[in-house]
């Protein structure tokens, strides 16, 4: 590093006033609007979470407790594990598929991309 440069580092204070919360913009939008699950469209994302994948599927927007028991009754009839976080379930393993051809029996529709 030369002389004479002065370094810009943020870290997230304001030391003239007081301190000052950082604030960052959330990846997805919460939406408080409940729909019916034909209003839906649905996609999937695949990821590697610990050498394992893992499915997901949203976004959902649905009462806590509904979407609870749809991912009970999914959980069940797939026989893996999942869960229920940021209007998006999560499934263990690869299961895409099997996942389309049970949410379209419930009533959800789906975005086409593959």
């Amino acid at each position: 590093m030369s002389r004479g440069k002065k370094l810009d580092i943020f870290i997230g204070a304001d030391f003239n006033d007081s301190w000052a919360e950082v604030q960052t913009p959330r990846k997805t939008k919460i939406s408080n609007e409940i729909l019916e699950p034909s209003k839906h469209f649905l996609k999937f994302q695949r990821e590697k979470r610990r050498g394992k994948i893992v499915t997901l599927v949203g976004e959902f927007q649905l009462p806590k407790e509904e979407a609870n028991a749809v991912v009970k009754l999914l959980k069940k009839r797939l026989g893996c594990g999942g869960s229920y976080k940021n209007n998006w379930m999560e499934f263990q393993g690869e299961l895409q598929d099997k996942l389309r051809e049970l949410l379209k029996n419930e009533g959800f529709r789906f975005k086409n991309n593959k």
